[in-house]
């Protein structure tokens, strides 16, 4: 960027070092650009249109529907999630990608209450992701038994009791990117008859997850974020081995059905985890995301975790100045343990300044009221992107350049 500041020789070394450098490369990010919304969206990898295309040309074009069985298309939910399963912690029978993380919300957030009879409480969070609220509200209004509860997280084990039926949380949360003890608190649920359903889209891929070292019961995971499966891609469900053949489905579609091309007019629900699949894998899409998939699960979980602190700690470094010259308020926790692969600010003109910043290169996003979010995606973020973003915040601020009327306007997507 020209007149940007002389990168310092210790961020240098920092790129130089980096034992996931050569990932970048697997990317397509535009020059001049630093993209710091991966927990947003994630980057295009550079070998997904070609897998797309070749989803297109040669397996629907040339082999039709022939392509459910010689291209495995059917097989699709089932492999996929065996590779996100090796990112969570989880067994290779354990996940399935099918749906949207609403749907898989609902899916087993209604089957786990109708599991605890006798218990008529959701627990979650105030501020929760707006989803995942949202989805307990409606299982509430079609379980009449059903309502949900919200408690301060701080307070949140202790008001887990014998009417729980299930505790709802974010593993990592969208907003704040505050990171909850997953272990700690299931094992609080557990003593209490509860079960835990865990939202682990702002997590997984970026962070480690031990869904099975935890005792985990239920999960759900987006695949457009940290996995680079694209806007929109189809997300996962975990359901624990131990829990899969006393849990039902309230979507009783036909993929989710025992033998579904027997074509009967009852519905039996399939062995597994296969009972929570519901309608046809869009397959397209399907190849995109295993795209992104195939490209982080070869890559060490530790190794990937390690530089998510690593940049976000140079970036938490590099902004405690800002903070105190610009009114910039630290919503995200400090401790690499209890936080996310994303950093958030809070500042009385959050929208203006997230704005003056796309306009010079530096894509992060604005999060209702007052926040300025920064994901760090180690797969492809560098040193010198954060350092140089920090620069350019720091240029906004002086130049008060968030005050210019166009970047006032609100744009639908922020």
């Amino acid at each position: 960027m020209n007149g940007a500041p002389t990168l310092p020789d210790a961020i240098r070394a920092a790129d130089a070092l980096d034992p996931l450098r050569h990932l970048r490369d697997q990317f397509v990010l535009p020059d001049g650009m630093i993209y710091l919304d991966g927990n947003s969206l994630g980057a295009l990898p550079r070998a997904t249109a070609a897998r797309v295309a070749a989803a297109i040309t040669d397996e629907w074009g040339r082999g039709l529907i022939t392509s459910w069985n010689a291209h495995d298309w059917i097989g699709a939910p089932q492999r996929i999630g065996a590779k996100i399963a090796g990112l969570i912690g989880a067994g290779p029978r354990e996940v399935v990608v099918a749906d949207s993380t609403s749907v898989n919300l609902f899916k087993l957030l209604a089957a786990a209450c109708r599991h605890q009879r006798g218990r008529n409480k959701i627990l979650s969070e105030p501020g929760n992701f707006p989803t995942d609220l949202y989805v307990a509200q409606g299982v509430e209004r079609l379980l009449p038994e059903c309502r949900l509860e919200t408690v301060p997280v701080e307070r949140l084990a202790a008001a887990i009791d014998e009417d729980t039926a299930v505790v709802l949380l974010t593993h990592v949360h969208y907003k704040t990117g505050r990171r909850l003890d997953m272990a700690a608190i299931t094992a609080a649920a557990h003593a209490r008859g509860a079960l835990v359903l865990w939202d682990l889209s702002h997590s997984v891929g970026a962070i480690e997850i031990d869904l099975n070292g935890c005792d985990a019961d239920l999960a759900v995971g987006c695949g457009y974020k940290y996995l680079n499966g694209g806007p929109g891609a189809p997300a996962f469900l975990f359901v624990a081995e131990r829990l899969q053949g006393v849990l039902r489905s309230p979507l009783s579609g036909w993929m989710g059905h025992a033998r579904p091309f027997d074509f009967v007019d009852g519905y039996e629900a399939a062995p597994g985890i296969d009972r929570f699949l519901c309608g046809t894998p869009p397959i397209l899409a399907m190849a995109a995301l295993e795209s992104g998939v195939d490209l982080i699960a070869g890559v060490d979980r530790a190794a990937i975790t390690a530089k998510a602190a690593a940049l976000s700690d140079l970036f938490l470094r590099e902004v405690e100045p800002l903070c105190a010259t610009h009114g910039f308020t630290l919503v995200t926790p400090r401790r690499f343990a209890e936080r996310g692969s994303h950093v958030s600010l809070a500042h009385d003109h959050a929208y203006g300044i997230c704005q003056a910043l796309i306009a010079r290169g530096v894509i992060g996003d604005f999060r209702a009221p007052d926040m300025v979010r920064f994901g760090f995606t180690p797969l492809y973020t560098s040193f010198a992107d954060v350092w140089r973003a920090v620069a350019i915040l720091g240029a906004v601020m002086a130049s008060r350049a968030w005050d210019d009327p166009r970047y006032q306007v609100r744009e639908r997507v922020t």
